[in-house]
């Protein structure tokens, strides 16, 4: 496969960085999740955008399938609990822990909406809330039921692959939502669409093609991609197999993004840029596993902020005490799962130096990500685990 060299890309989704200047972002779950009559922006006072703490069950209203609920303990109501109910009719649970039921729906919507404003995902704070809670009942169907590759298949074929996916991505510059979305789209192509060894390069640059239609203002030559393969392929195949994948997709390319997740999460918890980073190296490392396809993306994120904040030992501020909080909603997954997912980011962190795929080492060992997979706490990740 051809291997272009690696360059450093532009910082995306900074969540350190403060806006400049409202504008609407091109691509935004508030674009693709509502109506046009929906996307205009009003002026509206703050007042009336946002309930006061003293109504704490104005939001709560406005949604039909939300219910709010406390949970006492020892006589002291300490706790919030969100019911979710997707179109299945099926419950999933958001624990809150606060000190005081009064605080915790402004809070909550607050600390939300300003970390969704702030990292482009929506444009319009009063559908800040009903995006996320869209986010978390979607990401539960974009798991895969099985970590099975198809036969002919290896771990291995399907890393290298991906490795070089990457060195594509970051070669064009690309944001990190177009290459969550070129893996994702090709993980569901090897379990609908038949491949062979012979055309596997061909169906994850078409992926990859795909993907940047989405995401992307600025799209590559079709000829340009080919030479990237060596022009082992002609322009006709690619095309031939784009329209391949789009066909068996059903050309249903939505997808929820681990990544948005975990900057939610940091942005929230005011962690430093460093433990953010290195959060992200460890979020991208997964793509490399298939072991990790079967698990939602929240679960991908929360595991990766955590095991950063366990190697970097981060502290939290006083100030964004109450912010964790309200970031602890969204790790609904247990904890054996999560310590399955710790296990499989450590075991990929040791060998990311040393193995053949190493395009997403590279990539954060520059000074622009802070050189975090050069960390030498990094060294101990097994240790700090328990696995050695």
């Amino acid at each position: 496969m051809a291997r272009p060299n690696l360059c450093d890309p532009k910082l995306v989704l900074d969540p350190h960085k403060k806006l400049e200047e409202k504008r609407a972002p091109l691509k935004s779950w508030a674009n693709t999740s509502m109506g046009k009559d929906r996307r205009q922006q009003v002026e509206i006072e703050n007042k009336v955008l946002s309930p006061s703490p003293s109504e704490p069950g104005v939001r709560a209203a406005r949604r039909p399938d939300m219910a709010m609920d406390c949970i006492e303990e020892n006589g002291h109501r300490h706790a919030l609990s969100l019911w979710l109910t997707d179109e299945r009719g099926t419950d999933s649970t958001i624990l809150l822990q606060y000190g005081s039921l009064d605080m915790a729906p402004s809070l909550l919507m607050r600390d939300m909406e300003v970390a969704m404003e702030k990292l482009g995902l929506t444009f319009v704070k009063i559908y800040a809330l009903d995006i996320f809670c869209d986010m978390m009942r979607k990401q539960s169907s974009y798991a895969l039921q099985s970590p099975e590759l198809p036969s002919g298949f290896t771990s291995c074929t399907r890393a290298i692959l991906v490795d070089w996916l990457i060195q594509v991505h970051d070669a064009f510059h690309y944001s990190e939502e177009t290459l969550y979305l070129t893996v994702h789209l090709l993980n569901r192509c090897m379990r609908s669409c038949r491949v062979s060894i012979a055309t596997f390069q061909l169906l994850g640059m078409a992926c990859l093609f795909i993907a940047s239609k989405r995401e992307e203002c600025l799209l590559p030559e079709v000829s340009e991609l080919c030479f990237l393969m060596e022009n082992t392929y002609s322009k006709k195949q690619l095309l031939r197999m784009e329209r391949h994948v789009l066909k068996e997709l059903k050309y249903d390319l939505s997808y929820c993004y681990p990544l948005h997740f975990l900057l939610l999460s940091g942005t929230i918890t005011r962690y430093s840029a460093q433990v953010l980073w290195m959060a992200r190296y460890f979020l991208e490392l997964t793509l490399l596993e298939p072991q990790c396809l079967v698990f939602q993306p929240v679960q991908l994120a929360s595991a990766a902020l955590c095991l950063a904040c366990r190697v970097l030992q981060g502290q939290l501020f006083p100030a964004s005490e109450r912010a964790w909080m309200t970031a602890g909603s969204i790790y609904i997954c247990s904890e054996r799962t999560a310590q399955r997912i710790l296990h499989y980011i450590a075991r990929l962190v040791m060998r990311a130096g040393a193995s053949e795929t190493q395009a997403t080492f590279l990539k954060f060992s520059s000074v622009t990500r802070l050189q975090v997979s050069l960390h030498p706490c990094l060294q101990s990740v097994l240790p700090l685990l328990g696995l050695l």
